[in-house]
């Protein structure tokens, strides 16, 4: 065990949220713009879009609830905010620019809830939780990019909304690595359970 692992299992982080049906399924920000390096991509993003068709396969399969993010601000940048003014970059993402549209391998199906949100969580401001919780989500498996930005801001606010995340950990991306391994640590011991897809269909 790493001296990181010590210290917080010490101090009783990390314990397991276990898997409580009934499930859902979030996919965060998944549009072409962070599957494009020259954009808001790199990294693992595409590895991890790959990884997501099956579990998003899975998910239909099994009839969970599932949910997709984009990042949508008005044409006119008249929802400009804190973030935008840290990332100007992000204002290039309106409803209909092609860097804004999910992935076409994991565009979502009738009746799959398309979230459109202007700051990383996707559920802050947004009718996500009252949606999951509608249909009685107590699990949450989350996909999407990147890790340490918007991944790790949905997870965060889908654990203060009552819902056990499960960050699938070969199913997110981040266009650097590092903030990606940090942030699927501090996830795993504070808001979340990780695994890969193979550990979450075993124990499926």
């Amino acid at each position: 065990m790493s001296q990181e692992n010590r210290i917080f299992a010490q101090q009783g982080f990390g314990a397991s949220l276990g898997l409580h049906p009934p499930f859902g399924l979030l996919v965060v920000d998944f549009v072409n713009g962070f599957a494009d390096p020259a954009a808001f991509g790199g990294g693992n993003i595409p590895q991890a879009i790959d990884r997501s068709r099956e579990l998003l396969a899975v998910a239909r399969k099994q009839g969970w609830p599932v949910a997709h993010s984009r990042i949508i601000y008005q044409d006119d940048d008249s929802d400009a905010n804190i973030f935008s003014a840290k990332v100007p970059t992000m204002l290039a993402l309106k409803e209909t620019s092609p860097g804004s549209q999910i992935v076409p391998q994991l565009a979502p199906l009738p009746g799959e809830y398309v979230v459109r949100k202007n700051v990383p969580s996707a559920f802050f401001a947004t009718d996500l939780a009252p949606w999951l919780t509608q249909r009685g989500v107590k699990t949450l498996a989350v996909a999407g990019a990147v890790t340490s930005g918007c991944v790790r801001a949905s997870v965060v606010d889908a654990m203060c909304w009552g819902f056990r995340p499960i960050v699938v950990s070969d199913c997110v991306g981040d266009r650097a690595l590092a903030p990606h391994e940090a942030s699927l640590f501090d996830m795993g011991q504070k808001y979340a359970d990780v695994m890969t897809l193979a550990e979450l269909l075993d124990r499926l």
